[in-house]
Order: structure tokens, then C-alpha cells, then sequence
């Protein structure tokens, strides 16, 4: 799949496709809070194969409960169909 950034109107829209991420000009991040470390951690490694399926990788943090994503696409200079398509992917996992 070749990436391509999205323009203002798909922008505008992300916010109702994609509930509880934060989108701005140049990146679109989302915090989650899980019930331990464990749990946090597994679902990093859910994430981790999703990613690693797209070949399109976040910029994350993980504090002991909670895990921060982050994306953009560094070398399209913003928010790309492949930062949307995985945020996607992600609301699902937590959905299950």
C-alpha cells in the first residue's frame, strides 16, 4: 500500500472516524489506560504486529498502565492513509 497524506477534508473527518484520538496539523495521538502493566504491555504487542503488518511504525510510550501513540508519516511531512488505517485498526483491538 503506498502512502499518501491526507487532505484537509479527509483531516476533518478523522475525527469522527476515528473517536478518542487527538488529530492536529501533523500527527494524531491517543492515550490508553488498562488495569496494569501487563495488560499495557500485551496490548503494545498487539500493536506491534499491526504495525510491523503495514510496515508503518508509532512513535509510543509506555508508563506502567498507560500507553501514548502517537503517528505521522515522517516522511510524507503529516497524517497519511496508513496513520488512519492503523489508528483504526487500533480502536477495533480495544473494542474486542
Amino acid at each position: 500500500m503506498k502512502p499518501y497524506l491526507l487532505d484537509n477534508k479527509e483531516l476533518k473527518e478523522l475525527a469522527v472516524k476515528l473517536p478518542g484520538w487527538k488529530i492536529s496539523n501533523q500527527n494524531i495521538e491517543k492515550k490508553f489506560s488498562f488495569n496494569n502493566f501487563i495488560e499495557a504491555f500485551s496490548f503494545m504487542t498487539q500493536v506491534a504486529l499491526l504495525c510491523e503488518k503495514y510496515n508503518h511504525h508509532p512513535n509510543w510510550d509506555n508508563v506502567y498502565s498507560c500507553v501514548n501513540i502517537q503517528f505521522t508519516t515522517h516522511d510524507l511531512g503529516g497524517i497519511s492513509n496508513l496513520d488512519q488505517i492503523l489508528a483504526s485498526e487500533i480502536n477495533k483491538l480495544i473494542d474486542k
